[in-house]
């Protein structure tokens, strides 16, 4: 009876797992517990577990590291400024990093920048080599997409894309504080690692044929993480709902801070 009961369930968790293929399931439980309520299917997290468990739909961590930084060159390198960084809204800072992606043409690499407060990922581009000029791409996609003129931090590893004379020139021409991490200590760039881990272990699953079609696939992985993907550092939100609603209403204050003093009710 109770299996007949949660037959639903399955074709639930593969709908969701269509977009979201690796969603663990403490997220899967947050995006389907209201339509499981609605069909009167009375299962909690941890009987969503079991159900998983039994059926086999469990995700298994994957465990995937290829070294893309040389940091022991003689440009160079500013301190660590976001170490000290109280996050309290979007475009606060951004981090930077490159990961490595393969296809049966070869080894490819791709620059991500992410908002640190929201964790929406802001710009992108995916490369033959690590030049810091396809860095840059992603750079300026990233100031492209700013939806303020707040000042902003710019947080990366001490690689040889990041420290050239192109890619700070960007910074500054911008008024973009640089940061970069102390030494060789990975766990300073942390949050853009996780990013990175995020998407090759939820969304870059199967192996693509050419660099096109994994441009096609990363394209449909960024729209996905941004838009669908919960977060439990984000209370259960996605990256663009907590992107555009404190921006919003950064915006808003701001507007109203300057008809404040533009109409001299400050006086």
């Amino acid at each position: 009876m109770r299996q007949v009961e949660l037959a639903p369930v399955k074709d639930l968790v593969q709908c969701v797992r269509k977009r979201l293929p690796r969603l663990r399931t403490r997220k899967l439980y947050h995006l389907l517990h209201e339509e499981l309520r609605n069909l009167g299917i009375k299962l909690g997290r941890d009987g969503l577990f079991d159900y998983l468990r039994q059926q086999q739909l469990l995700i298994r961590p994957k465990k995937n590291y290829t070294k893309t930084t040389n940091s022991r060159h003689w440009m160079r390198k500013h301190p660590n400024r976001f170490a000290d960084c109280a996050l309290h809204r979007p475009e606060q800072a951004f981090v930077s990093d490159i990961t490595y992606v393969e296809t049966d043409e070869g080894a490819h690499y791709l620059s991500l920048v992410t908002d640190a407060f929201s964790r929406k990922i802001v710009g992108h581009k995916l490369s033959h080599e690590m030049k810091a000029a396809d860095a840059i791409v992603a750079l300026k996609q990233a100031i492209r997409n700013r939806l303020s003129s707040q000042p902003l931090l710019h947080h990366s590893d001490r690689g040889l894309q990041y420290c050239s004379s192109l890619y700070q020139g960007v910074l500054q021409k911008h008024q973009i504080q640089p940061s970069m991490t102390d030494g060789y200590d990975c766990y300073q760039n942390v949050l853009a690692e996780r990013i990175n881990g995020i998407l090759k272990q939820e969304f870059l699953l199967y192996r693509c044929r050419t660099f096109a079609e994994l441009s096609m696939l990363i394209e449909e992985s960024v729209e996905a993480y941004n838009t669908l993907r919960p977060h439990l550092s984000l209370n259960m939100k996605t990256p663009q709902e907590v992107h555009e609603k404190a921006s919003n209403r950064e915006v808003l204050a701001s507007s109203k801070l300057s008809t404040y003093f533009r109409t001299g009710q400050c006086n």
